[in-house]
């Protein structure tokens, strides 16, 4: 037993290392848990009394930190009206105002809003739009997609199947997922020379099979999960292009990118261009409810509309759940009222300050900054038992994967908190590499 904690925490984790399956995990050789007993602001208050700085957002949802009071008010007051309503036949407010806001900030041209309770799900809802928006106009042969290769779209089925299909983490169902298009990964990196030849393999994936493409789904700016990699504007811009041209619905993936975590509100907005169908989630509730949201342009809804069955065909059970929504709403009220955008630049200016004497390390292949987004790629792949108890002990909460050791701070760090944050991030990561 560890001596730090209590013999009720012990038990928790006792049961917990022998019943729960955790993500990514194994259930008969698990790695360790650490028991959170509360949390507040950016801090994680652990069951043995030590306080850690979160350098995750609990996969970058929790923008706002956590016990907002604001955040906490707002669904207080939603559940003494009521928690959740069934959204066929019935709407509420928060759900009517949260959709007009989403318009709103999004690209021009996103008019529709369909809600869902995932992430991965709302990826599932865009591939079925675009798929019922061919069949609806009487050309279901247009029934694949396409994408870039190192990218992540979820864990839900389709979504899968538009995952890398070798360096991600789903090959093992390759035998059973449908087949997609996959063109090589953005080679110009964000702040490079623009290197035109980058959109080759769109251009002939595209002359040869554009009558079997429904839609290319894509990252946009940054590619998350499979290799956190920063790529070039022009790169999205021209792939709008390509897709207007050749009759093929492109759709961002701004799950992990949205509200503001690249420095812009969406990272499409770095391009400048609109999608045809959108998904937003993760930061949308600030990490309280899981919840997520799909937009698409007045054209697609329409088509979709008016072709057979004339509904689009998804529901569900906890779609617009009222809680979630009014969650979503708090969270945008504290994104206008406190100037996110102007926070996160001060973020990115100190990450790339802080975290440049890493370098020059040995066994560090690239450090990476965009936004609110700070990364550290390294050499071989780490050993993330070991690492994550490094930082553990040095007071902040880190969750590497395969070679990257990166961080992305609830906006509400502040300067001081960065730093140590950093600091400690940076001596781990050297002593880990030494």
């Amino acid at each position: 037993m560890n001596c730090n904690i209590t013999d009720k925490a012990q038990e928790l984790l006792d049961f917990d290392v022998k019943h729960i399956m955790h993500p990514y995990t194994s259930p008969t050789k698990p790695i360790p848990c650490y028991l959170v007993e509360s949390a507040s602001g950016v801090y994680l208050n652990m069951s043995d009394g030590r306080r850690l700085i979160d350098g995750m957002s609990s996969w970058w949802a929790v923008i706002h930190g956590y016990n907002n009071i604001y955040m906490n008010e707002a669904i207080t007051t939603q559940l003494n009206k009521m928690s959740h309503v069934m959204f066929g036949g019935i709407t509420h407010e928060p759900a009517v105002k949260l959709a007009k806001r989403l318009i709103q900030m999004t690209p021009k041209g996103l008019d529709h809003v369909f809600y869902s309770d995932s992430g991965s799900v709302a990826v599932e809802v865009a591939l079925k739009m675009a798929l019922q928006y061919w069949y609806s106009v009487e050309q279901p042969k247009k029934c694949k997609f396409a994408t870039v290769r190192s990218g992540y779209h979820g864990d839900t089925w389709h979504p899968m199947s538009v995952c890398d299909p070798v360096t991600g983490m789903h090959h093992i169902f390759n035998q059973t997922l449908s087949a997609q298009f996959f063109v090589p990964k953005p080679t110009t990196k964000f702040d490079g020379i623009w290197n035109e030849s980058d959109l080759d393999a769109v251009c002939d994936l595209f002359t040869n099979h554009h009558k079997e493409i429904a839609a290319f789904i894509i990252e946009p700016i940054v590619q998350g999960a499979g290799g956190m990699r920063f790529y070039h504007p022009n790169y999205l811009s021209g792939l709008r292009k390509l897709c207007k041209e050749y009759h093929i619905l492109l759709i961002v993936d701004e799950i992990a990118t949205g509200f503001g975590r690249t420095g812009k509100m969406f990272a499409c907005e770095w391009s400048q261009i609109t999608p045809d169908i959108m998904c937003v989630g993760k930061a949308l509730t600030s990490g309280y409810i899981t919840f997520a949201a799909t937009l698409t342009s007045h054209k697609v809804a329409q088509v979709i509309s008016n072709g057979y069955p004339g509904v689009f065909m998804h529901g569900p059970t906890f779609m617009g759940n009222p809680l979630a929504c009014s969650a979503a709403n708090a969270s945008l009220d504290l994104i206008e009222k406190y100037n996110i955008l102007d926070k996160i630049s001060k973020i990115e200016a100190q990450l790339k300050i802080e975290l440049n004497s890493l370098n020059s390390l040995n066994g560090v292949k690239e450090v990476r900054v965009l936004g609110a987004i700070g990364v550290v790629e390294v050499e071989e792949e780490v050993n993330l038992e070991v690492l994550q108890k490094m930082f553990v002990d040095r007071g902040i909460w880190i969750r590497p994967f395969g070679k990257l050791i990166y961080m992305m701070p609830p906006y509400v760090i502040t300067s001081e908190q960065l730093h140590q944050l950093t600091s400690q991030f940076c001596k781990t990561v050297q002593d880990y590499l030494v």
